[in-house]
């Protein structure tokens, strides 16, 4: 594993119902900016994604947010982190944010999160990258997803591998040993489909 000195962050736009969703994203968020690291986000200063970043701000670190010109509309872009980088579309957005970081770390959210998060460890599956993937299971908010990949691999759908492509762990002080202990992805999840 190559060194990690940025972790993009996918979460919610909303702040959802259990406090341990806001409590897991200030805790990442100067988790991140203390251990050096910059946060790539999408750059709202709403929900889950605020909370991250005013943290990350707090406790010095850089953050740099990438937010489609539609969403600029909506003011909801965050002034006042190290870098707003202003894209045309959501897939552009997630590009951007793909090549600027080292790991993924996902804490809950709505529907845009769980397509993020599934994007990038399909992407995984395929061999484009070998990057880490790490869920925090704040207030348990991962396990259907991870009874879901169960499910798809019971159902003959994938290799039992699959569930290597990424890590669930229960809190903020977990996310970097993930990250540092992340396995690459075996050849046989894509293989498998071939």
């Amino acid at each position: 594993m190559t060194e990690i000195s940025s972790i993009c962050l996918f979460c919610g736009s909303k702040t959802g119902n259990d406090p341990a969703y806001r409590k897991a994203a200030e805790r990442l968020g100067g988790a991140v900016a203390e251990r050096g690291m910059r946060l790539v986000y999408g750059g709202g200063g709403i929900g889950l994604m605020g909370v991250a970043v005013e943290a990350a701000l707090t406790a010095g670190g850089e953050v740099i947010g990438v937010i489609p010109e539609f969403l600029m509309r909506y003011e909801v872009g965050k002034p006042g982190i190290s870098e707003l980088i202003v894209v045309n579309s959501m897939h552009e957005r997630k590009r951007v944010m793909f090549e600027k970081s080292d790991a993924f770390v996902i804490l809950p959210g709505g529907l845009g999160t769980l397509d993020e998060a599934i994007e990038v460890i399909t992407w995984k599956q395929l061999q484009l990258h070998a990057k880490p993937v790490v869920l925090i299971d704040a207030g348990g908010y991962w396990k259907p997803l991870k009874d879901l990949v169960a499910h798809v691999v019971l159902a003959g759908f994938a290799h039992p591998a699959v569930a290597e492509l990424f890590t669930i762990v229960n809190s903020v002080d977990e996310v970097f040993d993930a990250i540092a202990s992340a396995p690459e992805p075996r050849i046989e999840v894509l293989t498998d489909h071939l």
